[in-house]
């Protein structure tokens, strides 16, 4: 849990700007509020011009403040919020007047600590909040609001609800035989159990689908030495971040940037050419390039149209096989010299020139990015949510022979583990709300 002090932070960025926000959460906030204003009585969710005054009675800035009464705010206790003129002098100011008056300083996350353990917010809604301020794309912002608004919630909700049903009769069958139940009360529970397993099944197939949504999908770009890899970087970013240069192995490590691709932000890896190298930091960079493939979302492969399909253009096909599953964009780079690379040798490629338009790369890109984040399937946003849902799936599976043969107490077990795991997506399970449904529905020890 947490203690009673009041506490006080800046809720705004540092630097200089038209405002500042100070917050105070906790039962002494109206009370350092009235002191530092030198006013009475504060109206809830009513803005109070007000001049601020430090312990000497002097004043520090004439600024608004708001007070939100419990349990009407975030955190579900007393707040005050002043909002000051911007500019770091200012806040330090108020926030140091708060502690001489027995605030203390908020420690990282406190405020919305305090929230969750208020029953304000769950676990869902912290990372929304975390991620959100963060988010760099729209489709990160679009993403992030609707768990804000409850969808995840919501969804958990309904997977717990049916979870505790099962478990709920499955302990009046071990514990209460006397008692009538549905006589087809196992096959609905098979039927609950079908039904979560393909619901959590898209869900984690639509997150890894779509996980570069909030800090970026990873796009890597391959090919041989001196295939314009990293002229084609620096045409995405507009500007020369990699060195260009005949040499082979002038890229000897993996460059990455990000750059906007229509609503969606990208991470553009520019890696070593793929070849056979004796120097042994080209080999490094060669195999960090194998991992950026392994690490991506697309893949774009790079082939020089002016050579011949050589040996290293084999092992660049031949990664692309290896990689079937990811998105593959073939590009026959330099489309401005005459042609001597077998066209046959790939298949659905894309034909330009780096040093000229590379607009009809962009809109495949963006085609695709598209096809993973405009829809309305349900996505997690964090690592800790996809292990949650992975632990869920593999205990209800696990679940299943006991249930047809009959053993019900390690059903229970199993699906107990279940709830478990999917309840950690939003707040803790307790066991209580599984003696709730059995009392309550079946009204046992009547």
């Amino acid at each position: 849990m947490f203690d009673d002090a009041t506490i006080v932070a800046i809720a705004t960025a540092n630097g200089i700007g038209s405002i500042s926000i100070v917050r105070i959460s906790g039962v002494n906030a109206l009370e350092i509020a009235t002191k530092i204003s030198k006013k009475t009585t504060f109206q809830p969710r009513l803005a109070t011009l007000s001049s601020l005054y430090d312990i000497n009675n002097e004043v520090i800035d004439e600024a608004l403040v708001l007070y939100f009464k419990a349990p009407f705010s975030f955190t579900g206790e007393d707040v005050i919020e002043f909002q000051c003129h911007g500019g770091v002098a200012i806040a330090n100011m108020l926030v140091n007047e708060a502690l001489k008056h027995g605030a203390r300083i908020a420690n990282p996350g406190e405020f919305s600590k305090r929230a969750f353990f208020n029953n304000k917010i769950d676990l869902t809604k912290a990372e929304a909040i975390s991620k959100i301020i963060e988010a760099r794309s729209e489709d990160a912002v679009k993403l992030l609001a609707r768990q804000l608004k409850g969808e995840l919630t919501n969804f958990v909700n309904e997977i717990r609800e049916d979870l505790l049903f099962m478990l709920a009769y499955t302990e009046v069958s071990i514990d209460y035989a006397e008692e009538d139940l549905p006589k087809d009360i196992f096959e609905q529970i098979k039927n609950k159990m079908e039904k979560i397993i393909v619901k959590l099944s898209n869900t984690l197939d639509a997150s890894r689908r779509r996980e570069g949504m909030i800090e970026g999908f990873k796009v890597a770009i391959i090919g041989k030495p001196n295939v314009g890899k990293s002229s084609l970087l620096n045409k995405l970013l507009n500007y020369d971040r990699a060195i260009i240069s005949d040499i082979a192995g002038t890229t000897r490590d993996t460059i990455e940037e990000s750059v906007k691709i229509g609503t969606h932000i990208i991470k553009i890896v520019d890696t070593a050419g793929i070849r056979d190298a004796s120097d042994v930091i080209e080999k490094i960079g060669i195999e960090k390039s194998i991992q950026a493939i392994n690490e991506a979302d697309i893949v774009i492969a790079l082939f020089d149209n002016s050579k011949n399909c050589d040996e290293e253009d084999e092992k660049i096909i031949e990664l692309i096989k290896e990689n079937s599953n990811k998105q593959i964009l073939k590009v026959l780079n330099k489309s401005d010299l005459q042609n001597l690379f077998d066209k046959t040798k790939i298949d659905d490629f894309i034909e330009l020139s780096t040093k000229e338009d590379i607009n009809p790369l962009i809109k495949k890109i963006e085609v695709i990015l598209d096809s993973n984040t405009h829809s309305d399937e349900m996505t997690l946003i964090s690592k800790r949510q996809i292990l949650s849902v992975e632990n869920t799936l593999y205990n209800i599976n696990l679940s299943k022979n006991p249930l047809d043969s009959g053993e019900l107490e390690f059903f229970a077990h199993y699906i107990t583990e279940a709830l478990e795991q999917i309840s950690s997506i939003t707040r803790p399970y307790e066991n209580d709300q599984m003696l709730d449904v059995m009392f309550g529905e079946f009204c046992l020890g009547k």
